[in-house]
């Protein structure tokens, strides 16, 4: 029996066929409701919880279980494929997220130099992307803060690290200057680098004192009630906001 929908009824003074006319329902179907702890559907709910003050899943559990059952089977849908580092991601893969993307490319590392190398026509590719109507946001460390500092000794680079930036920036000169093209330089500390393309999402998460390039790589492709990639959308979109608008001119 459910308890708690009877015991919301009583309080409020509820009759069986009071509820079942605001329900739109049969009397029989409130007193399965009640005696068979059924859970009616999502619009009786609603009207239910509002008559009695009530949340619906205060009314019927059940559904606050089964909306977490189906979030974590979307959540752990949403991982395509493990690679045990970035190295291993076929470049074949990321041509391809790269071509088909329709609306979003974004581009969040401290240099990126791999994703020049990987894709060597990468502006002209990126020049593709935003007049077939893509939007292009390329979020890079800035080489004179501290943050890449810090970044270069923990991977023991020898100072090298400014200077990949600035490097792999001559990449992407030409780019600012396009419509739905813009690329931000960052002062955060990196925990993951990320590349988006639509609903597709490769994170390289960073292990303190390892190279990018030795770390793991996730492929994960957003789902409707899904979270992770939805988490890590988020996050670039924190990193942009506070970056700073990058000319193409030299640092």
């Amino acid at each position: 029996m459910n308890e708690r929908l009877r015991t919301a009824m009583l309080r409020h003074g509820v009759a069986l066929e009071d509820l079942a006319t605001t329900c739109g329902v049969e009397p029989k179907t409130v007193e399965r409701w009640i005696n068979t702890a059924r859970v009616p559907h999502r619009r009786h709910r609603w009207a239910a919880a509002k008559l009695l003050t009530a949340d619906e899943t205060y009314l019927w559990p059940d559904v606050l279980e089964s909306s977490q059952s189906r979030r974590g089977m979307a959540t752990r849908s949403e991982l395509v494929e493990v690679f045990p580092d970035r190295a291993s991601v076929p470049r074949a893969l990321w041509l391809r997220l790269l071509s088909e993307a329709q609306e979003k490319v974004d581009v969040l590392v401290f240099s990126g130099t791999f994703f020049a190398q990987t894709q060597p026509k990468i502006a002209r590719l990126l020049t593709e992307a935003a007049g077939r109507g893509v939007e292009v946001r390329l979020c890079f460390g800035d080489p004179t803060t501290q943050s890449v500092e810090i970044r270069d000794r923990e991977e023991r680079l020898g100072g090298t690290l400014a200077a990949k930036i600035r490097s792999s920036l001559t990449y992407y000169q030409t780019l600012p200057d396009l419509d739905r093209c813009e690329i931000r330089l960052h002062s955060t500390t990196l925990y993951a680098s990320l590349f988006r393309y639509d609903d597709d999402l490769l994170i390289n998460p960073h292990a303190y004192g390892e190279p990018a390039s030795a770390n793991p790589a996730f492929h994960f492709r957003r789902l409707d009630g899904g979270t992770i990639a939805e988490h890590y959308m988020s996050s670039f979109e924190r990193v942009w906001a506070g970056a700073v608008p990058w000319s193409g001119a030299e640092i």
